[in-house]
């Protein structure tokens, strides 16, 4: 029996890409604007939108409710820094209530922990239960180089703070090439010691000319800094998922959990299950295509939300099979002009 106009207009039919992906995780960047430069996520001088650009928290919260509407069940708030937006407690108190209802079973966001000294009680106050902090080093000289503009007791006094706040911390470093591969055991400990998760994640080929070539020259295959690991601890595969593209290993002698993202040399694309919304309204289908989605013309266009919904669902059956990024052969395929920021990893 086919789905009728109304079911379709009313949400009752779930989003499904082409190849019977379920959509069930969207990540919303709810700003461009970062107060660090972290060198493979934008330029130094960035020349960041306009504010009268980007999207009201109200039009925020009217696009992301759609989606939840239509069967998205995990929300994750990105940037930039996610925490400079102006007013954004109100965001996320908007979006606690579809927690309330059930809907939503978990609204998060990744950081880069700067602001989490404020923001850590009232974000667990309002549902959040675990963050993603952005940490690639725990060495305080590197640590001002690759964010060009951060300092580390700050993150780690706002991590602190999470803690303290009850919120389960996640630590994502991007592997890095001659910056962080003699800090390997040192993060592992160092997460081991203070009760955090640990991810390491490929870097990829986005930004502007000059960044790409600088990526080529960093990128760390996970498999190496994998076998590494393996050399000094049994790994154990687990076949947990926490809704994001993560493989987790456990290792044996501290029972801790170790996830890899690997969009280049294993990528994630066959059970990816969700997209990215810009702060001004585009839709990414996919990080590493440029198609997207105007969500913000249908979504202004209109009071009423058949016209935004019928728009997602037009983006979503165009969402692809998959990325393209590549280092093989000594240069950089399936590349992304656009910033990492854009939108929001």
């Amino acid at each position: 029996m086919q789905p009728t106009a109304r079911a379709y207009l009313f949400g009752m039919v779930p989003l499904v890409d082409p190849f019977a992906r379920a959509i069930s995780y969207l990540r919303v960047s709810v700003t461009d604007r970062c107060d660090f430069r972290c060198t493979y996520c934008m330029s130094e001088n960035m020349t960041f939108l306009p504010k009268a650009d980007l999207l009201s928290l109200e039009e925020l919260d009217r696009l992301c409710s759609s989606f939840i509407r239509l069967g998205v069940e995990k929300l994750r708030i990105t940037g930039g820094e996610p925490l400079v937006r102006k007013g954004i407690l109100t965001f996320f108190e908007a979006m606690s209530r579809h927690l309330g209802t059930g809907a939503l079973k978990e609204l998060t966001l990744t950081t880069n922990g700067s602001q989490l000294a404020k923001f850590a009680e009232p974000l667990a106050a309002l549902g959040v239960r675990r963050i993603n902090v952005s940490l690639d080093t725990l060495d305080p000289a590197k640590f001002a180089r690759i964010t060009r503009w951060g300092r580390l007791g700050q993150v780690l006094d706002g991590i602190a703070a999470a803690q303290a706040a009850g919120l389960r911390v996640k630590i994502n470093t991007v592997a890095l090439k001659g910056f962080n591969e003699d800090e390997l055991f040192g993060l592992i400990d160092w997460c081991a010691a203070e009760g955090h998760d640990l991810t390491f994640i490929e870097v990829m080929p986005m930004g502007d000319d000059i960044g790409n070539a600088l990526r080529l020259d960093q990128y760390w295959p996970l498999k190496d800094l994998r076998a590494r690991i393996a050399e000094r601890h049994v790994l154990t595969e687990l076949a947990e998922r926490t809704g994001g593209p993560a493989r987790y290993v456990r290792l044996e002698e501290t029972g801790q959990k170790i996830g890899f993202i690997t969009p280049l040399t294993h990528n994630f694309c066959e059970s990816c299950n969700r997209v990215r919304l810009t702060c001004t309204g585009e839709l990414y289908m996919c990080l590493g295509q440029e198609d997207m989605a105007d969500l913000r013309a249908p979504l202004r266009a209109s009071p009423d939300d058949g016209l935004l919904e019928a728009a997602i669902r037009a983006a979503i059956a165009r969402k692809p099979k998959g990325h393209d990024f590549d280092y093989s052969r000594q240069h950089v395929a399936g590349r992304m002009t656009r910033h990492m920021s854009h939108t929001g990893g």
